[in-house]
Order: structure tokens, then sequence, then C-alpha cells
């Protein structure tokens, strides 16, 4: 009995400790953020000027280069928070560049008062974090552009009066932001954009359920990172000191987390296009332009290796009876069905392709005479046993490189043959040349 009870105590701990991981994961990050957060605070580091330019130019840069890919990304989505904040992101870098000139000729030309607070930082960091909450409500709204260009207008008005209010928020203060070494919070105005970022970090953290592209999730850990950046800085007691420095380095972190997530995304976009531009919609199969493409490359490796290849035209018998009998989506399931046939009895080399309406093609490469009539037959089979009503006749023909034909036009021409040769006979017997198959 008691190691039984000792049992069932260590496995409700460890159930405790399984729902509050994270909770619990959470608070030891928080601690050693602190503990470290303490110790740069009372670092006595000083970076270079001209590194804290460079971090800033760096920022600068690849905030356009994000703006140009989310442009990018609008063009082929018409996600509007890939074209809000490509103007925000425009925006940030323009004002970083100008503060990092502006922070370098302060901090070494001219005399330069480094107890106040860039109001530029200010500006341009809350300017980025209320355009990515803004870019949430109107995401939320209609998520799609429906009309470019007049969205585009309306962005940029949008963004034009986001940036001057938060200018005019700023400079309009009695008094200037100032730094207070020793404080608890020596920059407390930075707690502002912090909170901003906080609430932005938990809208793309919503968001995530129920979208989950590579941007999404970029825009989410930026948001977190931009909180630490905002709390790290918030711990500088002087101009370059560890935490000032620190927090530019995240803030250029965030940056490069949001473009890698756009780069990702276009190029799962590339992908998905070059391959809806080589497929057939309907069956997923290779459309009749990638088919003609094998062909192509198929007929020179041939030529060069001195091997055969096999092309199968498969046709699908009576497909208007079966529309006008059983509907339009019936026959279209009857396509998809010798589709499946198709690809289910293919090997990875091979090539199976929608060309037609109610016409597929298999591209056979290393195959002779016997190997493709014995492919054939299995490709029927495996159509006649689909268990699927109604039953469906299909009619195929052959040609094999380089007997019957040593151009494109000509296997066709002699599959093409081969194939309506057995049109419309009540027996169908499968013979190489002159194929059909009663399904």
């Amino acid at each position: 009995m008691p190691g039984a009870r000792l049992g069932n105590s260590a496995k409700y701990f460890w159930e405790v400790v399984h729902r509050f991981r994270l909770v619990l994961l959470t608070a030891i990050c928080l601690a050693a953020y602190s503990i470290l957060l303490w110790d740069l605070r009372n670092s006595s580091y000083q970076a270079d000027p001209l590194l804290n330019t460079f971090l800033e130019m760096a920022g600068s840069l690849i905030a356009f280069t994000f703006a140009a890919n989310a442009m990018i990304r609008f063009r082929g989505t018409r996600d509007r928070i890939s074209l809000i904040l490509a103007f925000g992101f425009i925006l940030a870098g323009l004002i970083e560049a100008g503060t990092s000139m502006t922070f370098y000729r302060g901090m070494l030309v001219t005399m330069h008062d480094t107890s106040q607070i860039s109001l530029a930082w200010l500006a341009g960091r809350t300017l980025l974090g209320i355009l990515l909450l803004a870019a949430l409500l109107v995401e939320r709204r209609i998520p799609v552009s429906r009309e470019p260009g007049k969205e585009i207008a309306g962005v940029t008005l949008i963004v034009g009066a986001v940036a001057y209010l938060t200018s005019v928020f700023y400079f309009v203060i009695p008094e200037a932001p100032k730094i207070h070494p020793g404080a608890l919070l020596p920059r407390p105005w930075d707690l502002l954009p912090a909170g901003i970022y906080v609430l932005a970090t938990v809208g793309y953290r919503w968001r995530l359920r129920r979208a989950n592209a590579s941007l999404d999730r970029a825009l989410f850990i930026a948001s977190g990172l931009n909180v630490i950046c905002h709390l790290t800085i918030s711990e500088s007691q002087r101009p370059l000191d560890a935490p000032f420095t620190l927090a530019h380095v995240l803030m250029v972190l965030s940056y490069v987390v949001v473009l890698g997530g756009t780069l990702l995304d276009n190029a799962q976009l590339f992908e998905q296009v070059s391959r809806m531009a080589a497929s057939d919609s309907l069956t997923g199969l290779a459309n009749h332009r990638r088919l003609i493409e094998v062909l192509e490359t198929e007929l020179e490796r041939s030529r060069r290796t001195r091997r055969s290849f096999a092309l199968l035209l498969f046709d699908l018998d009576d497909l208007k009876k079966i529309n006008d009998r059983y509907g339009h989506l019936t026959g279209s399931r009857a396509i998809k069905r010798l589709g499946n046939a198709l690809r289910a009895d293919s090997r990875a080399i091979d090539t199976p392709a929608r060309y037609g309406g109610d016409e597929f093609a298999v591209v056979l490469p290393e195959i002779g005479e016997e190997e493709a009539s014995r492919v054939a037959t299995r490709m029927c089979d495996k159509l006649a046993n689909d268990g699927q009503a109604p039953a469906v006749t299909v009619s195929v023909g052959v040609a094999v490189y380089p007997q019957d034909g040593t151009t494109i036009e000509k296997l066709f021409s002699t599959a093409d043959r081969a194939l309506y040769a057995m049109k419309g006979r009540d027996e169908k017997q499968f013979r190489l040349g002159n194929v059909a198959a009663c399904l």
C-alpha cells in the first residue's frame, strides 16, 4: 500500500509538471533573462559608435529588403498584412538610417546630450509596432485585397497618418524623454513600444491558429524579439552600453527573422506556381506542356544511349454518355479514377499525364515492347478493380521508340492509331500495338 501511494503521488506530480510545463519554462526563462539583464546593466562594456551605426544601417537594409519581398508576396497572394508591413518597414528603415547617421555624427563630430533618448528611435519603433497591430486588425476585416491599386493608395494614407500621429505624439511632449542612470528603469519610455509589441505578439500567436505560413510564424517570433529588445534597452543607463547594444542586435535579429519568413513563403509560392504550371488541376498528373517536355528529354536521352522507351495513350470510352446519364460530377470522377490508376502503377521515373479532356498518356523510360504491354495491362486492371461505379471502358494505344517512330509526332500518331482501332469494339483484347481493355 505505501508503495502504491508513493507511485500515485509521483505520477500526480509529473502530471502537474507536464500540465504546467509551459508556465515553468516561461518562469525559468524570465529568471535567466533577469539575471542576464542585471549583469549587462552593471557591465562596464562600451561599444564603438561605428558598431551601432553598422547595426542600424544593417537593420535599414534588411527592412528595405523585406519590404521588396513583401510587395512581391502581396502581388502574388493579395495578402493585406504583407502590403501594410511593406510600407511600415520602408518607413522604419528610413527612420533608422537617419537615426544612425545622426547618432554617429552626434557622438563623434558634435557635442551630443547623452542624457536624452532619441525621439526618432522611439517614434520609429512605436510606428512599426502600431502597424503590426493595424495589419492584424485590417486582416481580420478583409484578409485578401480586392482592388490592389486602390489598396496600395489606401494603405499609403493609413501608414502616412499613423506615422504623422506617432511623430506628433512624441514631439509635442513638454519634456524630452531622458535617461535616469541608477533608477530601477533608466529608460521608462521604452516600455511604451514594449507594451505595443506585447499586444502584437499575442495577436500573431492567436493568428497562428488559423494561419501557418512561414511569415506568420516569423511575425510572431519577431514581435516577441522586439518585446525583449525594448525591455533590454529600458535598462540602458548610457548610450552604447551593454543593454543598449544588445537591444539593437535584437532589433536587427527581428528583421532577419521576418525577412527569412518572407523568403521562405515566396520560395514556397514559386514552387507551387511552378507545380501548377506543369500539372493538371483535376487529376494532379502532368499536363500537356510537361508531357511534351518529358518526351523531348526522353528522345534526346534515348538517341544518346540507344535505349528504347514507350508511350502509352489512354482514352475513356463514352465519357459523354456518362455525363449525360450520371452528370458531369460523375464524369469528372471517372477521369480522376483513371488518373489515380495510372499514378498508382507508375514507377518513380515514369510520367503519367493528362493531355486532353479524357485523354491520358504515360511515358515509360527504359522499357521495350513486352514490358510496356505488361504495364498497360496492370493499369487497366487497377482501374477495373477500383470498386467504384459506374463501370467505365478505356482504350489503350502503345508506341515504342524507335521502332514505332523517332519523333514525338510519329510516336503519338502510332499510339493514336492503335487506340482508335480498338474504339467501339465490343470485345477488347490486349495486344501490343493494337491495344484496348474493357474495364
